[in-house]
């Protein structure tokens, strides 16, 4: 069986494209932030592809809809931590905006799947 489900949505491959970024950015952070801003942002980073993951795999129209707003949420939370990141003068502008760039694609994609899944629900009625 070739089952690749959720890792073929463009939302989850940008989402995991995300997360190996971030995963690699925070290694520049220093020490003191490991338990800290580094421990959050890795956490929210893997949120959002885990959620989409369970969502997917979860197979009724309101859970999967709510996982998919969780992972949203989740992609904001990132941002939020990556401008805390760029306070502190751990990363540049220019490396916030490329961060905010893909963060807000990744939300686009997400809220794609869950107007699609609001259609498919609409039709299905």
């Amino acid at each position: 069986m070739n089952y690749k489900g959720y890792k073929e949505l463009e939302s989850y491959i940008k989402a995991r494209e995300l997360r190996i970024e971030i995963s690699e950015i925070v290694k520049q952070f220093p020490n003191s932030e490991k338990f800290l801003l580094i421990n959050q942002i890795i956490r929210s980073s893997r949120s959002i592809t885990a959620n989409i993951a369970e969502g997917y795999g979860r197979y009724t129209y309101t859970d999967t809809r709510n996982f998919f707003i969780i992972a949203r949420g989740s992609t904001t939370e990132t941002m939020e931590h990556l401008t805390t990141a760029f306070d502190e003068k751990y990363i540049t502008e220019e490396i916030l905006k490329t961060f905010e760039e893909k963060c807000e694609t990744v939300i686009k994609l997400i809220n794609g799947y869950i107007n699609y899944l609001d259609k498919s629900k609409a039709t299905k009625k």
